[in-house]
């Protein structure tokens, strides 16, 4: 049966992905063999695939599939991460579209509208996955709400409760207006946003001396002093004015007070060195409310806090003026109000890094808040220790330090949320404020009673549980152990087998937010760490190093390159410029690289599968050789390789077979043992048969590259494994299950050899394109007596390659009519006839020798500096006397051939 002439990827990959599916192909129970375990970085249950997940996903793929082929049980366990806040804001916005205002839900009512949008779109990404090709475990598929992963949550919160590492308290959180809740560090993005910079007039109460000179230095006047800030609409926050002690320019201020514009509220001047005299006016305002550097501040020197705004981000009473307005309005009604009493100086354009929510886009505040805690810093010392101590590897280990430094100075986690998606924190409030920690009411109730007044009448109805939920984190945490049900039942068979993992891929912008807190709760639960390796991918960039982004404009969509150029074309194009732990500068152009690799390798197998055999016929010497050489080099190219994975360097590993296929079997083997193809003048075309041992070592090795490829591109390899040529293979003879081939030992020295052999090609198609002598036209070769590599036994390789009459050693050295070439140290001669242009060969040869000469004075020169000869490393001044003792031979060779030419 033929082959088509393209490769028709959108057939192959939907068919190819539903047989693995039907056959259980990623399926994976604890058996007998080696586990090798991967648990995905469970995406948000809002999201759809973008270029991140597109790298994270096929670097873990081709890991899982690789540990497959090498007979390891390779298990890959997918899921999705609830999302409480990106969620919750879905589910508002549909709400909002069918006339619904979420006030007017009970919680029971808007659980159910939001498990009715997660049934309907959760789903999006992991059906996006498969398109990609991802083999996870679809049959283990976790979802942070799953009923035993929700209890996991409670049962943890409630374990750490009782141990006091979670408590309850009024702490400076970020808050986000727009979602109501407070947010973690993770979710807030820094962006630098043009702003107003508002140099404001703070009326002093009363000075102790005047000083003109002073005055002007200071950019007030004798009874006002003028302080530059962002934000206009948090003065009525203003709770001091702070100076550092040190200013002499403020000296006149110690001890005084000034009144906050336009609500004229007195608020005194406090001395504290935290101030920074060279930046703007040297004066700080000090709002604890709207602030946590002014918090810290105000705690110290036992300020009062007011905090003037609402949840949603507007005005409360307490501000005065403008109650009710959004904050962003209020700022410039009170820059105008501002101007109008004669308290604006002056207004500069300003550009500053703001926190914006990373859910809903909103401005960060932050925000004085009542909210429950973790305590990190007992639970971060073993997690440290595993990674200083190589326990847990970190990829690339320059992130290590960063690693080092978050958690050497780690802070408590808030991680109560404002929302009602997610598991409901299990406290329970009694109607005095007191509060217990349980699982359910009537354990509530039971602890209520312990600690109740003996004259209340308690009843379980009296108990009030909390509004909050906890931070989305605070599930994906436990992640590693609850998708394997560790905490439901501790010593099943899965947590036995599969814990603890591998490997695990992920953003180095997560590593302390989820990836140490991970290995927090392994030591915590598990005692032991949950996975062995972090392999940390670059973030993925435009080709101006931008982050790629919806907001950019500049990020495509993965299924649209996908539906282009394939999945294993944009799997291949990715990885091929994705280094280790370094960003990946994406260009389209890469994807067509990869999906030419596909052609290439597409074509490479069309011509194979178009050859007639003989049976009849015999080996031919050049074949033998080639085929030795080929299976060296895939020995060699899989050894290299292997390197490459146990070092996670994939991207070396994928070019390394990139150019095994492209230069080496497609650009060279094919070409040395293709039959030759005949086109008489006014006949027809006709090609010489095959002989049937090449053929069968050809299909061997064709064999053995779709295996090394599989696990970068898992659905040409596997159409091209089912072709006929291969023979009938049964239902679960596939490449995704075939075992990867073993290493063998690789002849170096043939490696070595054909090297030289493929320069001495080179340099005779290079000499046929310079002298315009057509590749069809055959030439012979001499080389000199002696030569270090022995040719003879390459003839007919060189004889096919390089359409030669004859090649055999020299008898009386250069012939006339001929031009020479050095390869390493032996002279060759190509016998040219009356071809040779004596003029024009003289010319290039003296161009030749000058060039020559200089790089060999510039070698002269370095191996004649004492200095550096005493300095440099044995190997970098061996290295220079191997490029003077090959100056040396080519300019004796040059010189020789200017004689020739000149007799």
């Amino acid at each position: 049966m033929s082959i088509s002439k393209t490769y028709a990827f959108h057939e192959v990959e939907q068919k190819w992905y539903d047989y693995w599916m039907q056959q259980g192909f990623f399926r994976s129970v604890p058996d007998e063999r080696e586990p090798y375990t991967i648990v995905i970085p469970p995406p948000n249950v809002t999201g759809v695939l973008h270029m991140g997940h597109m790298l994270n996903n096929t670097i873990q793929d081709v890991l899982i599939r690789r540990a497959r082929m090498k007979g390891k049980n390779a298990c890959w366990v997918p899921g999705t991460d609830h999302a409480s806040i990106a969620t919750e804001a879905k589910v508002v916005a549909m709400l909002k579209e069918r006339g619904i205002n979420k006030k007017d839900l009970t919680r029971a009512e808007f659980l159910d509208y939001a498990w009715e949008w997660k049934e309907k779109y959760g789903g999006i990404i992991l059906s996006q996955l498969k398109k990609l090709g991802a083999s996870c475990d679809w049959g283990r598929t976790r979802f942070t709400m799953d009923e035993s992963l929700s209890e996991a949550v409670i049962d943890t919160f409630i374990h750490l409760y009782k141990k006091g590492w979670i408590y309850r308290g009024v702490r400076m959180v970020n808050w986000d207006p727009q979602g109501k809740t407070a947010v973690s560090d993770e979710e807030v993005i820094r962006k630098e946003v043009d702003q107003k910079l508002y140099y404001i007039k703070y009326q002093v109460s009363s000075t102790k001396y005047q000083d003109a000179s002073q005055s002007n230095d200071l950019h007030l006047d004798t009874n006002y002093l003028t302080i530059a800030t962002t934000r206009p609409e948090t003065i009525m926050a203003d709770c001091a004015i702070c100076v550092n002690p040190n200013d002499e320019r403020y000296l006149h201020l110690h001890g005084k007070s000034v009144y906050i514009p336009l609500i004229n509220r007195q608020i005194p001047v406090i001395l504290d060195e935290y101030v920074d005299m060279a930046f703007g006016t040297g004066c700080l305002k000090v709002t604890p409310a709207h602030d946590l550097n002014d918090y810290e501040l105000g705690q110290k020197h036992r300020l009062p806090v007011i905090d003037i705004l609402n949840d949603d981000g507007t005005l409360n009473e307490k501000a005065q003026i403008l109650v009710g307005e959004d904050r962003f309005i209020a700022r410039k009604k009170i820059a105008k109000l501002l101007e109008e009493a004669g308290a604006l100086e002056k207004v500069e354009d300003n550009k500053s890094q703001i926190g914006f929510s990373e859910r809903t886009d909103a401005v960060i505040e932050p925000k004085l808040s009542m909210q429950w805690f973790c305590k990190m810093k007992e639970m971060a010392g073993p997690a440290l220790n595993d990674v200083l101590s190589g326990e847990v590897k970190l990829i690339p280990e320059k992130f290590v330090n960063t690693y080092r430094h978050w958690m050497e100075n780690v802070q408590d986690w808030c991680i109560s949320r404002q929302l009602w998606w997610g598991q409901q924190i299990p406290a329970w409030y009694l109607p005095d404020g007191q509060h217990v920690v349980a699982r359910t009411r009537e354990e509530a109730f039971e602890e209520a009673q312990k600690i109740a007044s003996r004259s209340s009448k308690l009843v379980p109805e009296d108990l009030k549980q909390d509004e909050d939920v906890v931070d989305t984190w605070f599930s994906s945490w436990l992640w590693p152990i609850s998708v394997f049900d560790g905490f439901k039942d501790p010593n099943n068979a899965d947590i036995s087998y599969y814990y603890p993992t591998n490997d695990l891929v992920t953003a180095p912008e997560i590593l302390f937010f989820w990836v140490a807190r991970m290995i927090m709760a392994g030591h915590e639960f598990r005692n032991e760490k949950p996975f062995t390796n972090v392999y940390l991918t670059g973030i993925v960039r435009d080709k101006l190093g931008r982050k790629m982004s919806k907001q950019l404009g500049n990020s495509p969509d993965p299924l649209e390159l996908i539906d282009k150029y394939s999945a294993d074309g944009v799997r291949v194009g990715m990885l091929l410029s994705s280094p280790a732990g370094n960003d990946l500068m994406f260009d389209e152009k890469d994807c067509e690289q990869g999906r030419n690799f596909t052609n290439k390798i597409w074509n490479a197998f069309r011509l194979i599968k178009g050859w007639t055999v003989n049976p009849e016929q015999a080996q031919s010497d050049g074949n033998q050789t080639v085929v030795s050489w080929f299976s060296s080099r895939l020995n060699q190219a899989l050894a290299g390789m292997d390197d490459d994975f146990n070092t996670y360097r994939l991207n070396d590993a994928l070019m390394k077979a990139y150019k095994l296929v492209w230069d080496d079997f497609c650009a060279f083997y094919l070409e040395a043992v293709k039959p030759a193809y005949h086109q008489p003048a006014g006949g027809e075309a006709w090609q010489e048969p095959i002989d049937s041992e090449t053929y069968r070592q050809t299909l061997g090795f064709f064999e053995k590259i779709m295996k090394l490829l599989h696990p970068f591109m898992p659905f040409l390899t596997e159409e091209l494994w089912h072709d006929e040529v291969f023979g009938v293979r049964s239902e679960n003879d596939c490449c995704i299950v075939a075992q990867m081939p073993s290493i063998e030992q690789a002849d170096t020295q043939l490696l070595t050899d054909v090297v030289a052999v493929q320069q001495v090609i080179t340099e005779i198609r290079n000499i046929r394109q310079a002298k315009q002598v057509s590749p069809k036209e055959a030439l012979t070769l001499t080389v000199k007596p002696d030569p270090a590599v022995n040719f003879n036994r390459y003839a007919a390789l060189l004889i096919k390659m390089a359409n030669l009459n004859s090649f055999e050693t020299a008898k009386e050295g250069k012939a006339a009519g001929s031009i020479s070439f050095l390869v390493r140290t032996d002279e060759f001669y190509l016998h040219l006839g009356g071809k040779l242009d004596t003029a024009a060969e003289t010319e290039r040869l003296l161009k030749e020798r000058d060039y020559l000469q200089g790089f060999l004075k510039a070698v002269n020169t370095k191996l004649n500096n004492e200095r550096f000869v005493n300095n440099a490393k044995p190997e970098v001044i061996e290295n220079e006397r191997k490029k003077q003792a090959d100056a040396e031979a080519k300019l004796k060779t040059i010189e020789g051939n200017l004689d020739d030419l000149a007799n």
